[in-house]
């Protein structure tokens, strides 16, 4: 691994509120019940309100549920629009005289459904009544039609339409977390005519359709699809666009052979105020699949030619013009922060209108150039903040109670490996004093192109709370710091990231606050994965946690829902079995490990199945070692039951007490 030197510790950045230090009492696991998570913020027309979803928690149901609030921001007071404690609403689009406001709500048997409300607060109304419901929608700026993603195929629904039939399938990917097994099911576009609810479908062809946003102007829809070559085998995303009316061929906007518009990160193609123009991100060749930074086009809509604008080395989301039509706003990444970004379209210069240690996960802008930001830090979840007279202030915060709760700081760590500088974040008991000494646990991501950041992480802040100073590390592989970072661990999992996670522990021992006899280590997902590398590979690591992860990927092959990504990194096993095996070394190397080891599976997941976790807690089984198995049933890959997600974070408590510290 080489040497390693420990940089940046005396210039430590402790990063949590100045409130929550002033709290009156630790976190509790029973606490995530009563987080609010806000999301979908949307301007009114006349930029005088901003609409959200709030997402929380029915304890009796014990289910996540939605509804719409709205907040002045003159007054800044949020109110609720929707209070339906059972059924969740959720993606508010508005036309722009401000007297149709549309939305999801999960309330019909079908599935989710467009439902409308004509303002000022009428009576809600279903609007659509597609089959096996929606999966997103567009609302046109008069307010009359709408356009919908539904499935279309012999089995909408998700389930074969007579009990016992037999599933069919001929595809290449044939698996998808949240739909199952993908038979003949296609997703299309359908037209809706809000007065009539007449629907009619207006795409054709076997493949699938994503993220319609109409035009403003109302004359046009761009969509996301995959038309050229076999689409089970390429990530050959394009926009198209096509008529509101629906007639005619949709037209492809800036075609090329790179992932246009991917929707996999949520942020759909956007259109100029002018209806002349379109921007959307755009990522790199096949074979770098999410390794390569999704980067920002602007395309003429006439003549369909496109540019790339203002090569960042980061990843560019969520991106909209400014009402003037001369820049875009975009979230872009940073080394453990993203900041809202204006990039000049003429120049490709780009100016900061957020930043420090604080992530945005979303934003809106008002018709007038207000901008609200959906954002947090270490200290506190996700709110809203708005833009001034170049100052933000809060304007909508549904976790007061955090005020009375006594958060761990985050403390920024550098340490070396491998010649290069990686960083993490330490975070250590709230009453942490000079001369303690506490277990430690390793926190892996998952992605692998991903990383750790200054946000609200609730898991985090219970370990600390029971005494466990907690280590995120951001390896090689991890985004924030461009393509060759990222790529660092290119068909070579587990053994630069390794490497690095091991440099971090070596980083943390050498300041003299944990016990270096009680490591723990654990991640979900890659993070799993990473878990289960660090316990082949680190005899200091005496328990650990592994979620939703995988470690004998030759024998997963075909089991999840990424051959096509797995040819693109590491060839067929067939064709290169030596690679295969080289990052399945976990299960190869099972008579190495010894760290007790809990491993935690969702049921119904096709991206990371309970496949992965079951082949290891039976090799460690086999081997003697301490293991348990837990499955949640139902579950898909992130849990969505709120009694499930306490369980996962009070079971790994569980288990890093028993075996580090008794």
């Amino acid at each position: 691994m080489g040497r390693v030197w420990l940089l940046a510790i005396a210039a430590t950045c402790f990063v949590a509120s100045a409130s929550a230090q002033q709290s009156s009492r630790p976190i509790a696991v029973g606490d995530i019940q009563r987080l609010v998570d806000i999301s979908d913020p949307l301007f009114t027309p006349d930029g005088a309100s901003v609409l959200f979803t709030a997402s929380e928690v029915n304890v009796t149901n014990d289910a996540s549920v939605s509804d719409l609030w709205i907040v002045s921001t003159r007054d800044r007071e949020p109110h609720r629009l929707t209070s339906t404690p059972t059924v969740s609403e959720s993606a508010p689009r508005i036309s722009a005289d401000g007297t149709h406001l549309a939305f999801i709500s999960d309330v019909d048997e079908t599935g989710a459904q467009v439902w409308m409300i004509d303002l000022p607060l009428g009576a809600a109304r279903q609007v659509s009544h597609l089959k096996g419901g929606i999966s997103d929608f567009d609302l046109a700026p008069d307010g009359a039609t709408i356009i919908a993603v539904a499935e279309v195929g012999a089995r909408v629904g998700g389930a074969p339409e007579k009990p016992g039939a037999p599933i069919v399938i001929d595809r290449f990917v044939f698996k998808d977390d949240g739909r199952g097994y993908l038979d003949d099911r296609r997703q299309h576009l359908f037209r809706l005519d809000v007065a009539s609810g007449e629907a009619r479908q207006i795409t054709r062809g076997d493949f699938d359709h994503w993220s319609p946003r109409i035009s403003p102007d109302g004359r046009s829809i761009a969509f996301v699809s995959k038309r050229q070559g076999d689409t089970d085998r390429n990530s050959n995303f394009d926009v198209f666009v096509l008529p509101i009316s629906g007639e005619g061929e949709p037209r492809a906007i800036g075609q090329d052979l790179l992932a246009d518009g991917n929707p996999e990160w949520e942020s759909p193609p956007a259109w100029s105020p002018d209806s002349k123009q379109l921007v959307w991100h755009r990522g790199g060749e096949d074979k770098w699949i999410y390794y390569s930074p999704e980067q920002l086009v602007v395309a003429d809509v006439a003549s369909g030619t496109a540019r790339e604008l203002a090569h960042i080395d980061r990843w560019v989301t969520r991106q909209v013009f400014t009402p003037d039509g001369k820049s875009i706003l975009g979230l872009i990444e940073q080394d453990r922060d993203t900041w809202l970004a204006k990039i000049d379209i003429a120049s490709g210069g780009i100016a900061y209108l957020t930043s420090g240690a604080r992530f945005a996960s979303n934003f809106a802008v008002s018709s007038q150039g207000a901008v609200a930001v959906l954002e947090g830090d270490a200290g506190h979840p996700y709110s809203l903040r708005t833009l001034k007279d170049g100052a933000w202030s809060k304007l909508a915060d549904l976790n007061p109670w955090l005020n009375d709760i006594t958060l761990a700081p985050y403390q920024d760590l550098t340490w070396r490996s491998g010649g290069t500088d990686i960083h993490g974040m330490l975070v250590l008991p709230p009453d942490h004093k000079s001369g303690d000494k506490h277990p430690l646990i390793v926190k892996v991501h998952g992605g692998p192109v991903y990383q750790f950041s200054h946000e609200f992480m609730f898991e985090w802040q219970a370990l600390a709370a029971k005494g466990y100073a907690v280590l995120a590390v951001n390896p090689r592989g991890s985004s924030g710091r461009g393509f060759d970072f990222a790529k660092a661990i290119y068909a070579d999992w587990g053994n630069k990231d390794v490497a690095d996670v091991s440099a971090g522990i070596d980083a943390v021992i050498k300041l003299g606050v944990i016990d270096a006899g009680r490591i723990g280590v654990g991640g979900w997902s890659y993070g799993g994965i990473l878990t289960n590398y660090m316990i082949a590979s680190d005899k200091r690591i005496k328990a650990a946690v592994s979620g939703a992860g995988m470690s004998h990927f030759i024998g997963g092959y075909g089991v999840d829902q990424y051959a096509r990504d797995y040819e693109f990194e590491l060839g067929t096993p067939w064709d290169k079995p030596e690679v295969w095996k080289r990052v399945s070394y976990p299960f190869f190397k099972v008579k190495t490990i010894t760290a007790a080891t809990l491993f935690l599976c969702s049921q119904e997941d096709t991206n990371v199945p309970c496949t992965g976790g079951e082949q290891m807690y039976q090799a460690l089984r086999s081997r003697g070692v301490p293991t348990r198995l837990v499955v949640y049933p139902g579950e898909t890959h992130s849990l969505s039951t709120p009694s499930h997600a306490q369980d996962r974070i009070q079971r790994s408590l569980d288990w890093y007490d028993e075996h580090l510290t008794k």
